[in-house]
């Protein structure tokens, strides 16, 4: 087989037969799959690649660098993107008011595709981040978390965080948040919940449908994520 020229050489020599034509992206898309039709090349798809996801291990391993730490806004931080999976850009919008501790529930504002939803939290975790809540109140703070700023955290700054613990407690791979949304969800599918309960909490309810929602759905959900969450690694 010849040596092929590069795809730039190439480009460049075929360029002089399109010129003269002033073509479009929709010109040169049509004309290469004709091209394509004609040499007899088939379209390949690449095998999208799994996300890594922490193993139990890990992630023990992980909050173990995180609670010798004794760093207890880090510590909340951390555990409430674990026990809700919920994205480091709706972390850092989280208020005060978000949080329902009688249903331990938090309500996500305008989460990823402008969509609303509720997440839960374990009722093991209710003390701890009422007594966050409740310092935050006394600072007359309207985030859940501020940094020592007295700013709302950036989502840079929440990743740095991740990524130091992940040094200290010498992870092969640095653990972000979005791993840690992996670890929740699948290790609750493990646990035999239903996708159909998962995917609510991934973000997909509108503000509109949120309320039917949380009647109907939710509170099977929650009955099944309090019974499986009570056995979480941490």
């Amino acid at each position: 087989m010849e040596k092929r020229s590069s795809p730039r050489k190439k480009a460049l020599q075929i360029t002089k037969y399109f010129r003269h034509e002033n073509p479009d992206y929709n010109y040169l898309r049509t004309v290469f799959q004709h091209l394509r039709k004609e040499l007899n090349i088939a379209v390949t798809a690449e095998s999208k690649k799994l996300p890594y996801v922490p193993t139990e291990a890990e992630l023990k391993k992980y909050y173990e660098a995180v609670w010798q730490a004794k760093n207890m806004q880090d510590m909340m931080i951390i555990k409430v993107l674990i026990y809700t999976g919920i994205r480091v850009s709706e972390l850092i919008r989280l208020n005060v008011e978000d949080i329902d501790f009688d249903r331990c529930q938090i309500r996500i504002i305008a989460g990823k595709g402008k969509k609303d939803r509720i997440v839960p939290f374990p009722k093991s975790f209710r003390e701890t981040l009422a007594l966050h809540v409740s310092n935050a109140n006394k600072n007359k703070q309207s985030s859940l978390f501020e940094s020592s700023w007295k700013r709302p955290y950036s989502d840079r700054g929440i990743r740095k965080m991740l990524e130091k613990y992940s040094e200290i407690a010498g992870m092969s791979r640095t653990i972000s948040p979005h791993k840690l949304r992996h670890f929740l969800f699948t290790w609750l599918k493990n646990q035999g919940v239903n996708d159909a309960l998962i995917q609510p909490y991934s973000g997909h309810e509108t503000r509109a449908s949120l309320e039917v929602y949380s009647k109907l759905s939710l509170a099977n959900a929650q009955d099944m994520y309090d019974d499986k969450i009570k056995d979480f690694p941490v």
